[in-house]
């Protein structure tokens, strides 16, 4: 019933360790009333996003000096390890680290991805992207100087706040797809699971069985706008009715990707910052994305003692 990247993430060594709460997942974030100005449907891919944000860019700028094209997270900390593996992953780049242990970044699918984001700093997307994290895209995007952004869904309650200029003049839909034929989104949200240590395992266990079922993933979905975990309550009358962009978020979730923390695990955080490590010296010019890719599979290689294979979609 629940997502299936979601239930593999929490499985480890055949056993699920931990029951999903609410998720989250990356989104692109698109101003309807300027796509309709400039005579352009939401991107399918990220070419069309290129295309469609240097249009309405080069549109806008005349009135807007600081309007730009498309805003995300550029700097070099987990976030932009969550854009790069959407970006990787919709181009049949695979996920860093397979699910079977193997390091599979150095392909050409996601040198082609990395060079192609490093391609936007500047063009559409502004030079300080490199240093942006979540609210610094928001705030330009809620600001009204941005066509398109990557982000979480969060952004979505606080972009039509009554003080946003931008308050009912953008809508959201699934990331655009890249060589792999669909889009991709990282995967986030809350797990719960019950310590080995705990002194009441049995009344631990049916706590979190409770807080994590359908009922309760309803009631949080309607009064909390959680995003459920259970597909079913995507087409839930009483979740639409509450949550309307909700609905539209299924697409999202059914293609999220799972950052490589129980293939990597301990060393998952270590795995994390010398992949956007590597990323980063793209995007800011210092590497072509070959090279930065061919480095981190042999730092990798060290970190973790694993052998190289194809991604794994």
């Amino acid at each position: 019933e629940h997502f299936p990247s979601i239930v593999e993430n929490n499985t480890v060594g055949g056993a699920l360790i931990g029951m999903p709460w609410f998720t989250d997942a990356g989104m692109l974030y698109y101003r309807k009333d300027l796509l309709a100005k400039y005579g352009l449907t939401p991107p399918k891919t990220w070419d069309e996003l290129g295309g469609s944000a240097k249009k309405i860019m080069t549109g806008e700028k005349a009135a807007n000096p600081d309007f730009w094209g498309f805003v995300w997270q550029g700097n070099a900390y987990e976030g932009l390890t969550c854009d790069a593996l959407e970006w990787i992953h919709s181009n049949g780049g695979g996920t860093i680290v397979s699910p079977s242990k193997k390091i599979t970044i150095n392909n050409p699918m996601a040198v082609e991805a990395i060079d192609k984001a490093a391609s936007w700093v500047g063009t559409i997307s502004p030079p300080g992207v490199t240093g942006f994290g979540e609210e610094d895209a928001r705030n330009m995007w809620q600001a009204g100087n941005a066509a398109f952004m990557r982000n979480w869904p969060y952004a979505y309650g606080l972009g039509n706040a009554d003080d946003s200029v931008i308050k009912g003049k953008f809508d959201v839909s699934a990331l655009p797809a890249g060589k792999s034929g669909h889009g991709s989104a990282a995967l986030g949200g809350w797990q719960l699971g019950v310590s080995k240590y705990s002194a009441n395992p049995e009344a631990a266990a049916e706590m979190v069985f409770w807080l994590t079922g359908k009922e309760e993933q309803k009631f949080k979905a309607i009064e909390g706008s959680n995003n459920p975990t259970y597909m079913s309550l995507y087409q839930d009358a009483d979740v639409e009715k509450a949550a309307p962009f909700m609905i539209k978020l299924y697409d999202v979730f059914i293609n999220a990707a799972a950052r490589p923390s129980t293939a990597t695990a301990p060393k998952y955080n270590e795995t994390s910052v010398a992949f956007f490590t590597a990323v980063h010296s793209v995007l800011t010019g210092k590497k072509d994305g070959q090279t930065a890719l061919e480095e981190l599979e042999l730092d990798l290689k060290d970190l973790l003692g694993f052998s190289t294979g194809k991604p794994e979609m």
